[in-house]
């Protein structure tokens, strides 16, 4: 794929191209710990968990209401039986019923044998002792079978799995303690460049300050994750080859912003080739075509644009689903979905583009996308205000208002 608005004739490639070569070379981590359940929440389990009990763990009212037989019912008449006791959730009643008796009985107070039915409190009549039942009244009603949701020995949740918080409190439920999950992903993060200023510190002429590791530091908040911000590299090539060569010992990923573009002092690729490799250099996306992927020793490297905007982009598209992957985790397409555009968009052919959109529904369920404002890649405050990506093919011409356009919401993205 060539790029329309660059000089370059060497081909580039595709997005899914660039996700093919990264899928093929990564392997996931493979260690594993055990870990406390309350601490699980985003880990990737590493192994299925199996109920030890079943769940219910006995028969149960799923009302409040009145527990009574089936075999006491007047055939589509009235009955009246006798209250003999009740069943609350955690104190079961602890007499054994007669025919002719029933029980008061609360949501999730367990069900006598004697009994094969409940009735909602507000379809009887209590007068004292005696409870008087409707005509209507059904049998084998509102009670919770012994293992319903899960019977002992059945798979509560299959690996890999990223676990939710309602994946922990059905583990609870079967009374599991801990989990065995996929080890933290180790991941070292710097910028480069000697224009970049820390926080804090006065703002010189001709400098910036360093906007990309705090994006990155928030892109990479996941459980499965263990991250360390190193701080700024300058624009020095022994320093920052010692930098990749020795963090590259320590961590199964580097993640670098800027010095991965073509002027002369960018140094990435030509330090990759060095002591490392490269596996490809340019893509063919807007924001965020100089892209670098590589590995030195045993450790995969992510050489990202400088660009603040091209560092969101390429993260989002190309990084984290090879994060993913490296945790173990089962890998899915970020969701799309279409809608109507209302602004005219800009494009020229040649690069796959993720253009920063605003997306409202209307109260009939139709989907409609505005343009952000500017585009530019340095342009970090079009990215704050829009909630997904106008998503344009390498082959289209820009769009006119009224046309349809496919978009990614950033809260479905990976």
């Amino acid at each position: 794929m060539i790029d329309a608005c660059s000089r370059e004739a060497k081909q580039m490639l595709s997005l899914k191209e660039a996700l093919e070569k990264i899928k093929a070379a990564i392997q996931p981590v493979s260690g594993t710990e055990k870990v406390m359940l309350k601490n699980a929440l985003g880990r990737v389990l590493s192994e299925p968990v199996y109920s030890p009990i079943n769940i219910p763990h006995d028969r149960n009212s799923a009302m409040d209401g009145y527990a009574f037989a089936s075999s006491d019912m007047a055939q589509k008449q009235e009955f009246t039986l006798s209250l003999v006791g009740t069943s609350w959730a955690g104190r079961p009643f602890q007499g054994q019923l007669k025919p002719g008796q029933c029980i008061r009985i609360f949501t999730g107070g367990v069900v006598p044998a004697e009994t094969d039915s409940v009735i909602m409190q507000e379809h009887v009549q209590v007068q004292e002792k005696n409870i008087h039942f409707p005509a209507d009244t059904k049998a084998h009603q509102n009670i919770r079978e012994v293992g319903e949701d899960i019977k002992q020995g059945g798979l509560l949740c299959t690996h890999p799995k990223i676990l939710t918080a309602v994946d922990l409190g059905l583990l609870a439920s079967a009374g599991i303690c801990d989990v065995t999950v996929r080890q933290p992903v180790k991941i070292a993060f710097f910028s480069t460049g000697d224009e970049l200023t820390a926080l804090g510190q006065p703002l010189e002429s001709g400098k910036i300050y360093d906007s990309n590791r705090y994006t990155l530091n928030g892109l990479l908040a996941d459980a499965c994750y263990s991250v360390a911000d190193l701080g700024v590299i300058p624009d020095d090539k022994q320093k920052l080859e010692d930098s990749l060569v020795e963090t590259s010992k320590n961590y199964d990923v580097i993640i670098t912003t800027g010095g991965a573009s073509v002027g002369e002092a960018d140094y990435v690729k030509e330090i990759l080739e060095s002591c490392g490799e490269v596996n490809f250099w340019k893509i063919a996306i807007k924001p965020g075509k100089p892209l670098a992927f590589g590995k030195i020793g045993q450790c995969y490297f992510f050489g990202l644009p400088g660009n603040p905007v091209a560092v969101v982009a390429t993260f989002q598209q190309i990084v984290s689903p090879a994060l993913k992957q490296l945790s173990g985790a089962p890998y899915s397409k970020p969701l799309q979905l279409m809608a109507t555009c209302i602004s005219a968009l800009k494009k020229a052919p040649g690069r796959q583009e993720f253009q920063r959109g605003i997306l409202t529904q209307d109260d009939n369920g139709e989907f409609f996308v505005a343009s952000a404002d500017k585009q530019g890649s340095h342009i970090l405050s079009s990215m704050s205000q829009a909630n997904c990506y106008i998503v344009l093919a390498s082959e289209c011409n820009g769009m006119q208002a009224g046309d349809r356009v496919t978009v990614q919401p950033f809260s479905l993205l990976i």
